[in-house]
């Protein structure tokens, strides 16, 4: 074997090699990209677990209520309607703002609640604002995991280079759970 043969030869190691690690710098990156997306869409399914289970208990929250609090239907109604802009959301961001939309709205009921100190005492009203309670603060932990989730691989795929790879293969940013405006405010109560 002459020497243009061993270079020969050692041009094509260098080159399966330099195939070969290309070739698994993109199947990690890619395979990275697609377990922080699953990672996304797991957390949101448990957002959206929680966001189901509110959405079951408010009709049966707000006809307790509408027992005791029959002139405050305004509030009553807006609910109803937040709950239904939830079931009909289909985009996360929707999904999003729709259930915004309803927190607002069960804090004006809130409000109305404290009104009426007999709704206060029913025994079927209490175990449903528990219930109502618990699930918010589910919401709360499932939505900071979610944000988590997002956070991990907004900040992966806007990494150079994977950002390059991010783009080539359509991996585009994930939508962190916001809370409404109205929520920097507390509700006033007021007697």
């Amino acid at each position: 074997m002459g020497k243009a043969g061993k270079i020969g030869i050692i041009i094509a190691v260098v080159l399966i090699i330099l195939v070969i690690s290309i070739y698994s710098f993109f199947k990690g990156t890619y395979n990275r990209f697609v377990d922080l997306d699953e990672g996304v869409k797991g957390a949101w399914a448990q957002v959206e677990n929680q966001l189901m289970r509110r959405y079951d208990l408010i009709p049966n929250y707000v006809e307790t209520v509408k027992g005791y609090a029959k002139h405050e239907k305004e509030v009553l109604i807006k609910v109803t309607e937040a709950r239904s802009r939830v079931g009909g959301a289909k985009s996360v961001s929707e999904k999003i703002e729709a259930n915004n939309q309803l927190s607002s709205s069960l804090s004006r009921l809130l409000v109305v609640i404290e009104r009426y100190p007999d709704l206060k005492a029913n025994q079927n009203f209490i175990r449903l604002q528990d219930e109502l309670a618990g699930t918010e603060n589910r919401i709360a932990v499932e939505r900071m995991r979610y944000n988590e989730a997002v956070k991990k691989y907004n900040i992966r795929i806007r990494s150079f280079p994977d950002n390059i790879l991010a783009n080539m293969f359509g991996f585009d940013e994930a939508d962190f759970f916001q809370a409404p405006e109205e929520a920097s405010t507390a509700p006033k109560v007021k007697f």
